[in-house]
This record gives structure tokens, C-alpha cells and sequence, in this order.
């Protein structure tokens, strides 16, 4: 049976229920009056053309009950309909189907109103996935195209020396380290945004302190004064993802950057209380718009070939994880050039500044710390 159908059984039972139980009430108390006034030949006729009567009244009224409860039930099921009709409406290439239902703010405009912003959720998460598919095949398509011209016109020369196929290796093998580069992005990336599936205590400090470790080459190679202030900070969340997060901030200020530039590494609290890595470097000046793009995947200030290699993924990587982790990231250009990316977490516990180790024993180097 259909929802209808059954409502309308149900109204249908409980009025005949109801009007059993009345109709039963009134033929005793009139049965009791007439055995006390009448006799008692008179009173057996007058009850058995009442009881006729009552029944043929009850069978009455239960039928236009049913009526009833049928139209009733139709009209209170009707955005439930809508909303079916809708649904299957929906596919991947319709998304911009909604039910925008009218009408009093009831459980079922509730329901539909919750339904819409599903969809709407669902046509972001659509479009944002076509955008970074697109984006992907493109950003692969050139180390790809780069490989195969190479190899192709090498292969196309048999009298090429061995200095001619050594310069080909190299350049094979730089393509290729791009591509790796690209792909463990997309999968770190794409790891952040399925969620956390193992949480352990992550010291923020100790992170960025490898992370300086890290990048120490590559910032000598640039000019790049980087240093750390901080005090021990510890979150929970999966330990992979924060240090790749926090790699991602300070790499991103050494590479975009200028000659004789600096960045510094903040760890501590913010005002709010939560948990903060802030990153600040100098460099060219930043436009407010370009700026919040690129939190975006694939976003990137200078073209391939202008600018520092990459993909354009370490700061969308970089919001991925915060948000994973129930974080938010704050990117805001600087004055005189250059960024500032804030990353901010709920805390789990955080060590005093007058606790904190001695700079002998702390994972940030001392070149580096302050």
C-alpha cells in the first residue's frame, strides 16, 4: 500500500474507532433511560430502530471519512511528490534542479529546504571536481608531451652521440621528477579531502623546524634568510598530512620569493586560543583577488617558465589538511610585497613559554631560531 493509501486507513480506523465508541455510549445511556420510562415491549422496538439507525450513520460517516481522509492525505503528501519529481530529475548533468517548495515552514518545507542545499553542496562539489580533473590532465599533458618529444627525436637521430642521448636522459628525468612531483600532490591532496583516518599528537614546533631543515638548501641557493620563532604547540591529527602541511607553507615562502628575501616561521597560539602556524616571507607584490585563488588547485601568480617550478598545489594542499582537521587557513598579501598564510587548529594541549625546552635541545635549528 501507498503512504496514502495507508493514511488514509488509518484516518478511516481511528473515525470509526471514535464513532463506534460514541455512537456505543449514547445507545446505552438511551437504553438505560428507556428500560426506566417505557415498557418494556415499546423500548425493545424503539432500541433495534435505533441500533439500525446507528449503524446506517456510522457505515455513513465512514465512508465519507475515507473520502476525506483521501483528499487530506493527498494534499499534506503533495511536497513529498514535489520532492520525488525532483529527485529524479537529478542527475549529474542537471544539478541545477531545485524544489524551492512555498508554504508554512513545517517539517516538509524543513525537508526540502535541507534537499536544495544538498544539491547545491553537490553541484559545487561537481563542478569543483571537473575544474580539478581538467586541470590535472592539462598540468600532466606537459612533462608527458616533454618525455615523448624528447625520446621521439632522439630515436629519430641514429648517428645521436653520447652526449646528445646523456643531455636527453636528463631531460627525461627532470620531466619525469615533475610528474612524480605532480602525482604525489594529487594523492596527498586527495588523502586530505577523504579525511583523517589515524590521529596521534603532532608537536607544530618540531614540524617546522624539519620543515627549515628541509628547505635550508634550496633558501642559501635563493638568498633566503629563514627563521623560526615559536613555543611547543601540539594538535591532534594524522602526522603525515600536518608535516607535509607545514613543509608546504615554509617551501612556498622560500621558492616565492626574492634575491636577499627573508621568511619567518611563527608556532604558537593565536588570540583566539587555537593552534597557529603563521607564515610570512617577502617577494613581489600580491594582488588582493589573485591572493585568495590561490587556495585554489592549479592556481599559480606566474606562468610555467616565469617563476619557481611547481603545480600550484601546495597552498590548496595546505587548506585540504586545516580543513581535514577542522582548521582554517587566512592568506592576506603584504605591504611591502610577498604573503602571509595563517593556519589554525583546535588545540590539545600547549606547553608555556617558560616551559618550553632549552634551545639546545629544540628540533629547530639555531641558526634558524630566535
Amino acid at each position: 500500500m501507498s503512504v496514502r493509501a495507508r493514511l488514509t486507513a488509518l484516518y478511516a480506523t481511528l473515525f470509526l474507532a471514535a464513532g463506534g465508541v460514541l455512537l456505543g455510549v449514547s445507545y446505552w445511556l438511551v437504553a438505560r433511560h428507556f428500560e426506566r420510562t417505557l415498557r418494556e415491549e415499546v423500548a425493545s422496538g424503539v432500541l433495534a430502530d435505533l441500533r439500525g439507525q446507528y449503524l446506517l450513520a456510522l457505515v455513513g460517516t465512514t465512508i465519507v471519512a475515507v473520502a476525506l481522509g483521501w483528499i487530506v492525505a493527498g494534499r499534506v503528501l503533495r511536497p513529498l511528490a514535489e520532492i520525488t519529481q525532483t529527485a529524479r530529475r537529478v542527475s549529474t548533468d542537471r544539478l541545477d534542479e531545485r524544489i524551492a517548495l512555498g508554504g508554512p515552514q513545517d517539517e516538509l518545507r524543513e525537508l526540502a529546504d535541507t534537499f536544495d542545499s544538498m544539491l547545491d553542496s553537490l553541484g559545487g562539489a561537481f563542478a569543483s571536481q571537473r575544474r580539478f580533473v581538467a586541470n590535472a590532465s592539462h598540468e600532466l599533458r606537459t612533462p608527458l608531451t616533454v618525455l615523448r618529444a624528447e625520446v621521439d627525436v632522439t630515436l629519430a637521430d641514429p648517428d645521436a652521440s653520447v652526449a646528445e642521448l646523456r643531455a636527453m636522459g636528463e631531460t627525461v628525468r627532470e620531466a619525469t621528477a615533475e610528474a612524480e612531483q605532480l602525482l604525489d600532490s594529487l594523492l596527498v591532496l586527495a588523502r586530505s579531502e577523504a579525511g583523517i583516518e589515524r590521529r596521534a599528537a603532532v608537536d607544530l614546533e618540531a614540524a617546522a623546524g624539519r620543515a627549515v631543515e628541509a628547505t635550508a638548501t634550496e633558501a642559501r641557493v635563493r638568498g633566503v634568510a629563514v627563521r623560526v620563532e615559536g613555543e611547543p604547540v601540539v594538535v591532534d591529527g594524522d602526522p603525515r598530512l600536518l608535516e607535509r602541511l607545514v613543509g608546504n607553507l615554509v617551501e612556498n615562502a622560500v621558492r616565492h620569493n626574492e634575491e636577499g628575501g627573508w621568511a619567518l616561521v611563527r608556532v604558537g597560539l593565536a588570540p583566539s586560543g587555537e593552534a597557529e602556524v603563521a607564515v610570512e616571507n617577502t617577494g613581489a607584490p600580491v594582488p588582493e583577488v589573485a591572493a585568495q585563488r590561490l587556495l585554489e588547485p592549479f592556481q599559480r601568480l606566474a606562468r610555467r617558465g616565469d617563476g619557481p617550478p611547481g603545480a600550484g598545489l601546495g597552498l590548496s594542499i595546505v587548506r585540504s589538511v586545516a580543513e581535514a582537521h577542522g582548521g582554517s587557513v587566512e592568506l592576506a598579501p603584504r605591504a611591502g610585497g610577498g604573503l602571509r598564510v595563517a593556519v589554525r587548529w583546535p588545540i590539545s594541549r600547549s606547553r608555556a613559554a617558560s616551559a618550553a625546552p632549552r634551545a639546545a635541545d629544540s628540533p629547530i635549528p639555531a641558526a634558524a631560531r630566535t
